[in-house]
């Protein structure tokens, strides 16, 4: 029978079992620790960049706040600028209005000058336009004293009475038509066309005067 070198002791291997067990432990809890260390490391990194990130964010938004207000400030700055020049271009209808009631004449021959080429292709002269001048004084074709004046184109005998407008509407259209038949009656002569020049003409006065048959030149209708 083999015996035993050395004898066991049970006392001394419980204790070398409990030693590695602590280590064990020891070593299983300073890995832990480290994983909850380098989580932690990444968490914080995560949420400075977090955090950087909406305070860039939040840079923008002022940034676009204040250019919103200088925007507004700059629209508010437009509308009274807009609400001089409504103003300023009123006072400019009203002067044009009284240039035009003491130069009439003159502004006509700048309308006519301005759609010269129109009436060279329907073969009148403008250097020839005339004014013919009829004072009522009984009241036999229109209102007693009354003036009817026309502009007036003759060649080969053939009337063209021109009517010039810096805006025409129906009622320039019906009177202009009305004057026609009324110088036909003082003349005992048929004018051979109407024209209506005009800068611009209401789309019914336009109308109206093809109705008529009178003939238009114009710059633009009004719808």
């Amino acid at each position: 029978m083999i015996g035993l070198t050395k004898s066991f002791d049970l006392r001394e291997f419980e204790e070398i079992v409990e030693r590695a067990i602590r280590r064990a432990r020891s070593e299983e809890l300073r890995l832990v620790g480290e994983a909850v260390k380098k989580l932690a490391e990444y968490m914080e990194t995560g949420f400075k960049a977090t955090i950087e990130r909406i305070e860039k964010i939040e840079e923008r938004i002022e940034k676009i706040e204040e250019r919103i207000e200088e925007h507004s400030k700059i629209l508010k700055e437009h509308s009274k600028r807009l609400e001089e020049l409504s103003r300023v271009v009123g006072e400019l209808k009203v002067a044009i209005g009284s240039i035009g009631r003491r130069w009439g004449r003159d502004l006509e021959k700048t309308v006519i000058e301005l759609y010269k080429h129109l009436l060279v292709e329907r073969g009148i002269t403008p250097e020839r336009i005339e004014k013919f001048i009829y004072r009522d004084l009984e009241g036999k074709y229109h209102v007693k004293g009354s003036t009817i004046e026309f502009d007036i184109y003759i060649h080969d005998d053939k009337v063209y009475l021109i009517e010039v407008k810096s805006h025409a509407e129906i009622d320039h259209v019906e009177w202009f038509y009305k004057r026609a038949e009324i110088y036909e009656k003082i003349t005992s002569r048929k004018p051979y066309k109407l024209v209506l020049i005009a800068v611009n003409i209401d789309e019914d006065a336009y109308t109206r005067a093809r109705e008529l048959g009178i003939d238009v030149i114009c710059g633009s209708i009004i719808y």
